[in-house]
């Protein structure tokens, strides 16, 4: 891990980067964790993708690693930190990976900072507006925490424990209120959005509809829950190249598919 300051605003982001191999049309992968979280719980993923190319998986302000911002939280800020963060990372437009609630900071980003977003995926994505309450999403968290394996919870409650339950509680509120669906239309970047089949808190229904609210959005479903990352690193690493294939511009590019109707 390293530390990079961002120049505009000062704060700190945490970064675990992995090179990949030297050819000079691979693809770079930015990895985002979600709420309460660190770069930990996407190590196995971030280890598939770098067998074909550069990967960064970051800890946001104020998680992790990194220090907490004295400025407050919106997902407008968190996107503005990535912002900063991706030219400096790489050179190209990136495959920008959000989990969770990092799948509303990396939406945003590409709202906001377009020329640095090639491609946008979302694993598990929140939040559904009919399950926008902290009891619900608290209860969807509980079901899933059941079922996931133990290696896997581990590491969330130890970053959890690390975030505190005060900023924990800080983050919650713009998370429940960020409406990732509306702000999709505005996304020019091809959009993959992926779940896992089991999934209690980003369900079919809430997928698909943020698979139609993309201008060019596709769903990908497999086997797992909230975790479908860390439990189908492989499966879900070859979407994501996949999609990064397909999504690249030039002669070779395969087309994109339609839209997932909502």
């Amino acid at each position: 891990m390293r530390e990079v300051r961002l120049p505009g605003t000062g704060a700190a982001v945490n970064v675990r980067t992995t090179p990949g191999p030297p050819t000079a049309d691979a693809p770079v992968f930015v990895l985002v964790h979600g709420i309460g979280m660190s770069h930990r719980y996407l190590d196995r993923l971030h280890n598939e993708l770098a067998v074909t190319g550069a990967v960064h998986s970051v800890d946001l302000p104020g998680f992790g690693r990194s220090p907490k911002p004295a400025d407050g939280v919106t997902i407008e800020q968190y996107a503005d930190y990535l912002g900063e963060l991706l030219p400096m990372l790489s050179g190209q437009p990136v495959v920008l990976v959000g989990h969770s609630m990092g799948a509303q900071f990396v939406t945003e980003t590409a709202v906001r900072h377009p020329e640095a977003v090639a491609s946008l995926v979302l694993i598990g994505g929140v939040t559904d507006p009919a399950r926008d309450s902290a009891l619900r999403q608290a209860l969807d968290l509980g079901r899933d925490t059941l079922k996931e394996p133990f290696d896997g919870m581990l590491i969330v409650l130890g970053d959890y424990v690390r975030c505190g339950p005060r900023w924990y509680l800080a983050t919650l509120r713009p998370m429940l209120a960020y409406r990732t669906d509306l702000r999709l239309r505005d996304v020019c970047a091809p959009t993959l959005v992926i779940r896992g089949q089991d999934d209690p808190v980003s369900r079919r229904e809430w997928g698909v509809r943020l698979a139609g609210s993309a201008r060019l959005g596709r769903l990908l479903e497999l086997p797992g829950r909230h975790l479908v990352q860390f439990t189908a690193a492989a499966a879900t690493a070859a979407g994501i190249r996949e999609h990064a294939r397909t999504s690249a511009p030039g002669p070779d590019a395969a087309p994109i598919d339609e839209p997932v109707s909502p």
